[in-house]
């Protein structure tokens, strides 16, 4: 099997960014004095107190930058979610920039080396150029990294001395000035408005982006967003930086400053020049904050090296030095101040604020203010390409010997490739496994013909990939089963324990409900690669009724778009013929508009032979809650599923809601996952909000909570005939304010006795069921903290509640970290409970989860349509 092949996607560079390069010629010299200040552009100094600035002025600084300096060029490289310019400055000396395409076919070949002669590889470390990505303002509230960008940039294409000199000859510097130009708006327009009332500085009561907010940067190996897609682009595919830094902040109250590296655990499977080149940057940084005198600066502790797969948590399994510094946070714009005694420790690696060795200079307390986050942002952001550019050649080296080795890894490792059948229960959602693997730039195969591996039948058009490629890494995380690791660093002195960074796994196969096998052999059979996005084009026999398979979560795409064009579908509720229980029945549709349905969603328009017994679908008039105290990104996620499968629905807020009479306008409302004190707005015994729900600094219209009023509407809507779908955590309010006959089992129960934080686990699913019809059997959950399982109370009404789906009796973990299975086996996952004229459907976990839980959309799709 022959794996080079510079057809591969990862060697198309997008349109944008090809058009830019292309016009990269020789420029003029350009008096770099002429270059405006940020201060006579913005009229006040970067960091300067209560002063933000609207992106599209930014912009406009950055293309005046360029007018006057030929040691930058602007690529815009598409848009915003909401229609901003997404932007990638490259720096560099002028001669450098007029190479620039030259420059990146020299770095492919160093992230890629297989078939390059090592005589041309040391040719390149010679003459090439060390390509560093530096990316700002991802998290819009952490604002001072717009800031950041604005001087550092300034600096380089300004600054004359010798080792700015170093770097623009040395480095190719890509900026990315924001990741959320939206977010950045929406941040700096509520806090300018609020700047001298009681309300200064206070978070802005909904996402900083449309549909995701903050989990933007949990969006990296997935890229469901216009913005994530953009940097995904530039970062696995067109460029390959040997380096990367996102820069953020973090809480008030921590050190000032975290930089590299990350704290154990790491995850296994990368290159050690990866971990170690962290440490290296890292050192540099922290010598040159303290040679600053810019105190509080810590590395090797806080974030540890295992966490999501965000874009600075996956790039060191594309070989790229992937990092992160967080700075300590002011209140938006406005100083705070912070009393020493307020200066704690009990983070991972941190006991305390006093000296300790990776933090011998603690932050003593006082004012905190929005150009001390400036200032050693800017240290990390020199450091960084000053590192690369003393080290040219070894980090050239590095590159293409961690691309070599882990080529290596994957050729004599236990597992040699992971084969994906394309016979599986939604052979669509195959072909967008497959689309997200080619996003991250992972080399994949399909076979043009039956084969057989290790005893297996495989049919034509399944899809193989090697683990002998550069990105065997990505490829191990994305594809195989991951258990986290349960040891010292783990769990706290007492043995409780420690949650991971957000996530203890993120297998896509099983978040998805796509099964890849793990070959122990190499697979030998003849391949052809896989060039392109597959879009899928469904074939339309007939001129109707149509049958579509209800197993393809594309079908409820379909559906919906039929029904918009004036068809009518039915539900097949019995076999029948060729028909399974839960396809789908569509009449009154033109041939033309099946033919256009067909090819925007995949999906086959089958003959439907006359098939008996099925059910009318509607179309559910559906609303879901949406609140305030910094918005609910579950919401946000759900509402991006809605519209990208064309579900038509409603935003509901706490004064329609306690209004009443829900009945009259809606047959379902959904309540993603939250804490009944955020829904509500009336907190628990002892509890306390999270730092997301803070009402302080929120003006009184912004304050959100529904209270007893609003329980007592939604208790009246399902008892009037209305459905009411919960995910996670919002189970509770229906239990606790409705007296279902219904339990959470998880609840209360400590995390040393019970713990699953970003898991997989295994459940079994009534398919007979019309809350689950198109499941297969046999399913994985993703369980997060938080999440519920249920236990009917005795009662005269147990045959209120049917089970729909339940965690399997033994051996619940699939990936990640399970502590407790005893509390979570064979208890139900998901139920529903009749109430009145209607029903609550409980699902215990996240059936959407982040737009990444694939394996379960059917259960909320099935909810919101079930007769």
């Amino acid at each position: 099997m022959r794996l080079a092949n510079r057809s591969h996607p990862r060697f198309l560079k997008s349109a944008a960014l090809a058009l830019a390069l292309c016009a990269a010629v020789p420029a003029p010299v350009f008096a770099q004095s002429s270059a405006p200040t940020p201060e006579s552009w913005f009229g006040h100094r970067m960091g300067a107190d209560r002063q933000l600035e609207p992106y599209a002025k930014i912009v406009d600084y950055y293309r005046a930058l360029e007018k006057a300096s030929d040691r930058i060029k602007i690529v815009e490289l598409g848009k915003s979610t909401e229609g901003r310019p997404f932007l990638a400055m490259f720096i560099s000396s002028p001669a450098n920039l007029a190479r620039l395409e030259e420059y990146r076919q020299m770095n492919l070949k160093l992230a890629d080396p297989r078939g390059v002669p090592q005589e041309e590889l040391e040719r390149i470390v010679r003459d090439g150029k060390a390509v560093v990505l530096q990316s700002y303002d991802l998290h819009s509230s952490e604002i001072a990294a717009s800031l950041t960008s604005v001087d550092f940039t300034y600096g380089m294409v300004t600054k004359t001395d010798a080792d700015t000199q170093r770097i623009l000859d040395n480095v190719i510097t890509i900026v990315m000035p924001s990741l959320n130009p939206d977010g950045h708006d929406m941040v700096q327009d509520w806090y300018m408005k609020h700047v001298g009332t009681p309300y200064e500085g206070g978070a802005m009561p909904w996402l900083y982006q449309k549909y995701v907010g903050h989990d933007n940067n949990r969006d990296a190996f997935m890229q469901t967003q216009a913005e994530s897609k953009l940097l995904g682009a530039i970062l696995f595919r067109d460029w390959i930086p040997e380096a990367y830094i996102d820069h953020h902040q973090m809480g008030q109250y921590s050190p000032r400053i975290s930089i590299p590296p990350y704290t154990d655990p790491i995850r296994p499977f990368g290159d050690p020049l990866v971990w170690r080149e962290m440490t290296w940057y890292g050192s540099n940084m922290a010598y040159d904050l303290d040679k600053a005198k810019l105190s509080g600066g810590i590395g090797d502790a806080i974030y540890s090296g295992w966490g999501h797969f965000g874009f600075h948590w996956i790039t060191p399994f594309h070989n790229i030095t992937g990092m992160l510094d967080e700075s300590a946070s002011a209140s938006l714009a406005t100083p705070l101040y912070v009393h020493p005694d307020q200066l704690k420790g009990g983070q991972r690696a941190v006991p305390d604020n006093k000296a300790q060795m990776n933090m011998p200079a603690p932050w003593p307390g006082g004012w905190w203010r929005p150009r001390d986050i400036v200032d050693r942002q800017l240290v990390t952001s020199w450091s960084l390409v000053d590192t690369a550019a003393r080290n040219k050649d070894r980090v050239l080296r590095n590159m293409y010997l961690k691309a070599q080795r882990q080529v290596e890894r994957g050729t004599t490792g236990e597992t040699k490739a992971y084969i994906i059948s394309i016979d599986q229960h939604d052979p669509l959602t195959v072909d967008k496994l497959v689309n997200a693997l080619l996003l991250q730039g992972v080399n994949v195969y399909r076979a043009p013909a039956e084969f057989v591996h290790e005893g297996r039948v495989y049919p034509a058009g399944s899809f193989v990939v090697p683990m002998s490629q550069p990105k065997m890494g990505v490829v191990r995380w994305l594809l195989g089963e991951t258990h986290f690791p349960d040891d010292v660093y783990a769990r706290t002195a007492d043995g409780t324990p420690i949650r991971p960074y957000d996530m203890s796994t993120d297998a896509l196969t099983e978040f998805m409900g796509v099964e890849s096998t793990p070959a122990a052999t190499a697979v030998t059979a003849s391949l052809e690669p896989v060039a392109a996005i597959l879009a899928p084009a469904g074939k339309v026999d007939g001129g109707g009724p149509y049958l579509l398979s209800g197993a393809l979560n594309d079908s409820f795409h379909a559906v919906n778009l039929a029904i918009k064009a004036g068809a009518s579908v039915t539900r097949v509720t019995a076999p029948s013929g060729t028909a399974k229980a839960g396809d789908f029945v569509v009449s009154g549709l033109s041939a033309g508009s099946a033919q256009s349905i067909a090819g925007t969603t995949g999906v086959d328009f089958a003959s439907s032979g006359g098939v008996t017994g099925s059910a009318p679908v509607k179309t559910p008039r559906v609303a879901m809650l949406k609140r305030y105290r910094g918005g609910n990104i579950d919401e946000g996620w759900t509402r991006f599923l809605f519209e990208s499968y064309a579900y038509p629905y409603s935003s509901v807020m706490d004064a329609e809601i306690k209004a009443g009479n829900l009945r009259k306008k809606y047959d379902v409302i959904v309540l993603p996952d939250d804490a009944v004190s955020a829904m509500t707005g009336v907190l628990g015994k002892g509890e306390k909000p999270s730092p997301w729900d803070s009402l302080e600094g929120v003006p009184a219209q912004y304050v959100s909570g529904f209270g007893d009023a609003g329980s007592k509407a939604l208790d009246e809507f399902v008892k009037a005939g209305g459905r009411l779908v919960t995910f996670g955590r919002a189970g509770a309010l229906p239990i606790e304010k409705f007296d279902l006959p219904v339990k959470d089992v998880l609840a209360g129960i400590p995390s040393k006795q019970f713990w699953s934080p970003g898991s997989t686990l295994k459940i079994n699913v009534d398919t007979a069921s019309p809350y689950a019809m198109g499941m297969p059997k046999d399913a994985l959950a993703i369980f997060t903290a938080g999440n519920q399982a249920y236990e009917v109370e005795p009662s005269i009404h147990n045959d209120a509640v049917t089970v729909i789906a339940s965690y399997v009796d033994r051996n619940v973990l699939r990936s990640g970290w399970l502590l407790g299975e005893d509390k979570i086996a064979s208890k139900a996952a998901m139920v529903s409970v009749k109430h009145g004229a209607g029903e609550v459907v409980l699902i215990g976990f996240r059936p959407q989860h982040r737009d990444q839980a694939h394996g379960t959309y059917k259960l909320l799709f099935d909810s919101l349509i079930a007769p």
